[in-house]
């Protein structure tokens, strides 16, 4: 998912998600609703910062969940800031992905 995250290819990325998933505050409000609402989402996202990035320092995987701590730059020269992304997954669908920052 990072890798299409990183090539702005929102719909490689929603590919990868259940049709009812969401993007949400952890523990808190859904900033993305249904496969849709991702997709439309990111999209507005990369018109906004066409050379936003991620990079993964650190993961760990338990069952049906991954957890990330990335590094993201919204532009190339900009100060990054870090992130960690609680990724939930169905099968090998990800239903719901929940950021503290």
């Amino acid at each position: 998912m990072i890798a299409h995250y990183n090539a702005q290819d929102a719909d490689a990325y929603v590919a990868l998600m259940t049709d009812d998933a969401v993007e949400a505050g952890y523990r808190g409000a859904v900033l993305r609703d249904g496969k849709e609402g991702v997709r439309q989402g990111l999209k507005a996202m990369f018109a906004q910062f066409p050379e936003n990035r991620a990079e993964i320092i650190s993961g760990h995987e338990l069952g049906p969940f991954a957890v990330l701590h990335e590094k993201v730059w919204r532009t190339a020269d900009g100060e990054p800031f870090e992130v960690i992304s609680v990724y939930s997954f169905e099968g090998d669908l990800c239903s719901r992905v929940e950021f503290i920052r």
